[in-house]
């Protein structure tokens, strides 16, 4: 992503008002001063085209995984730009129908990167990670928007995943303050 790629997408978010201040809790349970709304971004066409173009540039011709429910517009919008499938992982697989967690068409072996909105502690990532992996893919990238910089990139490492950022809190909070 060049630094002109970098500073539209900061400044789409902020029209957008994806970044919001105040005490927020957040969804492991912790809390903070500020809250990045990915449905603020993702239901914001600039934003959505912007994020779609940056991981569309970094999928590599790799099969998506969109992470339900956040990540699933992410794929399939990046999915379009770059002429990919997508899958989408549950968080759990479904109680009616046919019961997957993983939907799609997934083939044992095929190489996928997970798409993911915001990171925080990775375990959602994680989770995702894990169930394409049972389900016989190769998963070694997660491709996020924010990463809030509170352990996600070292718990994904610690699982033989890298994770890739569009954004990180610090330059996002950096770019709030202008």
């Amino acid at each position: 992503m060049t630094d002109a790629d970098r500073s539209d997408l900061l400044a789409a978010l902020r029209d957008a008002d994806a970044v919001l201040f105040g005490e927020f809790e957040l969804s492991h349970g912790g809390t903070s001063d500020y809250y990045v709304d990915k449905y603020r971004f993702e239901t914001d066409p600039r934003c959505l085209e912007l994020i779609a173009r940056a991981f569309a540039g970094r999928a590599d011709g790799t099969k998506l995984a969109g992470v339900a429910l956040g990540g699933v517009p992410l794929a399939a919008a990046t999915a379009v730009e770059a002429d990919l499938p997508y899958v989408i992982a549950r968080k759990a697989a479904k109680e009616y129908g046919t019961g997957n967690r993983i939907e799609g068409e997934l083939a044992e072996g095929e190489e996928v990167v997970v798409v993911e909105d915001i990171a925080t502690t990775g375990r959602s990532a994680l989770d995702a990670v894990e169930a394409l992996r049972e389900a016989g893919a190769t998963v070694n990238r997660v491709l996020v928007v924010v990463d809030r910089e509170e352990g996600a990139s070292d718990l994904l490492a610690d699982h033989d995943v890298d994770l890739e950022a569009l954004l990180t809190a610090s330059e996002l909070l950096a770019d709030a303050d202008d």
